[in-house]
């Protein structure tokens, strides 16, 4: 389906409506200014019709006032093909004055048992619940810039884990209190001497342990045990078969047995991709090529969401045919973009895709790396 882009305003429509309101208020004045309240010349009748005529001129000019994408609610944009088809939800996850709940944002989402949804931007972790209300958050200098996210039911109780780019470290915490159990720092012990570490992308084995990708440095994985002790890295930053010119997001990928984990290679030249590595750090496989800029995966059964900067989000069957692809933006100037505001937002265009997640009916839900801050659910066509 074509995206429906809101409509220009009329504006010598608009003048038009303001002038014959002005004109007939200053009518009407006039009348009631000069002489008795009813003159002669003026029966009651004929003055309530005026007074009608002009109450409603008033209310229309009025309302020519109101900006045009708050007169036009969007309309639900239809997207993909086949098993992946998905209809966008307007106004998903927005406040009842219709801006952004989050603010700024280059983040993640993960869902729990409940069905809530968590996403992460600038100001910390927002929670909403499956109707695109805000439920709880987390907020301040703990959550902050969260780049990347997992959540792990363990006994009965769910943790998410974040990676902070920003901050320097992995961390664990309570989905439910928001209380931190682990920090992970730059690990000493695997004898590197680093000018930065800025870790972009977390992953945990179904045994606990952890894997955090430097990204945004030297691109080299680091494993820890579910303590946070430090067990080994792989990888290096490059161009080649094996190395990493930003591993930017990475997930368990359990549509294999045993399961590995499913790399974006977000700037591999000439164009992204994704590859495989086992858990002990071996190099499988190269995935698929040319996904543009691949930011992370997020898996549910046989199929893997993964989003691109540059405004799309591709879905992979097992075999890692391409299934669909939702919102693509054809604008190269909007297309990676993190400075769009939300008025110019387009309902089933994405701009700088980065985070995605499935619920447990197939839903889909895609955070945009924006400056206004944007989450929006896809709901499954069944």
């Amino acid at each position: 389906m074509v995206p429906s882009y809101p409509a220009r305003p009329n504006l010598f429509a608009r003048r038009s409506r303001q002038i014959v309101a002005s004109e007939l208020l200053s009518l009407y004045c006039c009348d009631l200014g000069s002489g008795p309240l009813f003159p002669p010349t003026v029966q009651l009748g004929d003055l309530l019709v005026k007074t009608l005529s002009i109450c409603l001129a008033l209310a229309y000019s009025l309302l020519s006032l109101v900006p045009a994408n708050a007169q036009e609610k969007p309309k639900p944009v239809r997207m993909g093909c086949g098993l992946m088809t998905f209809d966008t939800v307007p106004g998903w996850g927005l406040r009842p004055d219709g801006k952004s709940a989050i603010g700024p944002c280059h983040g993640s989402v993960v869902i729990d048992k409940a069905g809530n949804i968590y996403t992460s931007a600038a100001a910390g972790v927002f929670v909403f619940s499956p109707e695109g209300k805000v439920v709880q958050s987390y907020l301040g200098n703990d959550y902050s810039n969260i780049h990347d996210m997992e959540i792990r039911d363990e006994a009965g109780t769910e943790f998410i884990y974040g990676a902070r780019n920003a901050n320097a470290e992995g961390i664990k915490f309570n989905a439910r209190s928001g209380e931190i159990v682990l920090h992970l720092g730059f690990p000493k012990e695997s004898g590197l001497n680093l000018d930065k570490f800025n870790p972009t992308a977390i992953a945990v084995a179904s045994n606990g342990d952890i894997f955090l990708s430097d990204g945004y440095a030297s691109n080299h994985i680091f494993k820890f045990d579910k303590t946070g002790k430090y067990l080994m890295h792989f990888g290096k930053k490059g161009n080649g078969e094996k190395e990493f010119n930003t591993a930017h997001g990475m997930t368990l990928d359990t549509r294999y047995t045993p399961a590995r984990l499913l790399i974006c290679d977000r700037n591999h030249q000439p164009k992204g991709r994704l590859l495989h590595y086992s858990l002990e750090g071996e190099f499988i496989e190269e995935v698929i090529t040319g996904l543009g800029m691949p930011t992370s995966a997020a898996v549910q059964g046989d199929y893997v969401s993964v989003p691109d900067l540059q405004g799309r989000v591709v879905i992979l069957d097992k075999t890692n045919t391409i299934m669909a692809v939702l919102g693509h933006n054809p604008d190269p100037a909007k297309g990676g973009n993190y400075n769009i505001p939300q008025e110019q937002w387009v309902e089933g265009v994405f701009s700088g895709t980065h985070g995605s997640n499935w619920d447990k009916d197939g839903n889909l839900y895609v955070q945009d790396w924006n400056v206004s801050g944007r989450i929006m659910k896809l709901a499954r066509v069944k």
